[in-house]
């Protein structure tokens, strides 16, 4: 009987092992960029900041800083600034500084930013955030005032100003968004976008992500400083914030800029000329736009000039506002009746004597 053969060993299969090594460096990259929330306990007391209060607005627990309150100037022009996305109030403390010996400053974390997070209405379009700002005025009994807004808060102005244009007496928009298809999208709005991809990957923000974003936003590199960017990135951190993102990136409908043509507001528009977000040709598009605008364009200043410029877009900001704030106009007074209307006469502006 021939010997029987010996089958030759077959050598290990190696792709199970390949496969979790390849799950075990996405598992651990995962759990880097992986960021859940803070308490926001823990970011109030680090972020609120010497001014602060909280009140009620419409039943959100909203961060405002008010100088009015302060008994600084109560009798000053009342201006509310609005800050743009994924932001916060705290891009306005410059103008705080130099213009509240003048003017009641007041400005605001939007609901889904900064301190304020995210309000039972749960909608976060330019159209819910200008609800919000008028229910804010209510709030602190402001019939009309200045309103300010930088980038998306430029948008929440001008259509907060269309559309109630009876209680805004002048308008600052500090290189604002408004013209569809202009201006860059963030990487982390476009994935926000997508599909499944981006409710998991909003999640996904290190710090690196925050300080690459600031380098976009500012001309000068030195702007980006550690504390800057961790107040950025944290914020965003702030319990529901991130949710308002998602919710405002997927609802909100392009604008409509032709509005624009019908506002009869006095209109400031400050711009920065290194702008890379929003282009610097939009600023002459809104100045076209409305009817006497003015235009005051920053040189070495990117889309904060705010921040970037605080004092010198602060003197063009005080060269613009009045000192007081005039009252709002009256409407005309009803047409009195005319006897001679029915008979299709007109009566004269003065009888002739009777002989």
């Amino acid at each position: 009987m021939p010997p029987r053969r010996r089958r030759a060993d077959t050598p290990p299969r190696r792709w199970p092992y390949l496969l979790l090594v390849v799950a075990g460096v996405l598992m651990g990259a995962t759990l880097w960029a992986y960021t859940p929330d803070l308490p926001a306990e823990t970011l109030t007391q680090r972020y609120a900041g010497e001014g602060s209060m909280f009140i009620d607005v419409g039943g959100v627990r909203t961060r405002i800083r008010d100088t009015g309150e302060n008994g600084n100037t109560p009798d000053a022009i009342p201006l509310i600034l609005i800050h743009g996305s994924l932001e916060s109030l705290d891009v306005w403390d410059g103008w705080v500084k130099e213009l509240s010996p003048r003017a009641r400053v007041i400005t605001v974390d939007l609901p889904g930013h900064g301190l304020t997070g995210t309000w039972a209405r749960d909608e976060y379009t330019i159209e819910a955030y200008a609800d919000f700002i008028e229910v804010l005025a209510d709030t602190l009994n402001l019939d009309r005032f200045a309103l300010g807004g930088h980038s998306m808060g430029g948008a929440v102005a001008w259509s907060f100003a269309s559309t109630r244009p009876e209680r805004v007496s002048h308008l600052i928009l500090v290189d604002s968004s408004g013209y569809p298809g202009t201006g860059r999208v963030p990487l982390s709005i476009q994935l926000a976008r997508l599909p499944v991809v981006g409710g998991i990957g909003i999640y996904f923000k290190p710090d690196s992500h925050a300080r690459e974003t600031l380098l976009d936003v500012y001309a000068d590199p030195a702007m980006v400083t550690p504390e800057r960017v961790k107040r950025y990135a944290e914020l965003q951190r702030f319990p529901g914030n991130r949710h308002a993102t998602l919710t405002r990136v997927r609802m909100q409908e392009p604008l409509d800029p032709t509005v624009l043509k019908r506002l009869d507001v006095p209109t400031l528009i400050v711009w920065g000329s290194k702008d890379k977000w929003v282009p610097v040709a939009d600023a002459f598009k809104f100045q076209n736009d409305i009817k006497g605008a003015k235009l005051a364009i920053f040189e070495n200043a990117g889309h904060n000039p705010m921040e970037e410029q605080p004092i010198a877009t602060a003197i063009a900001v005080d060269a613009f506002l009045p000192k007081k704030l005039a009252a709002r106009p009256e409407p005309p007074p009803p047409a009195q009746p005319n006897d001679a209307a029915t008979s299709g006469q007109v009566r004269p502006a003065v009888e002739p004597e009777k002989d």
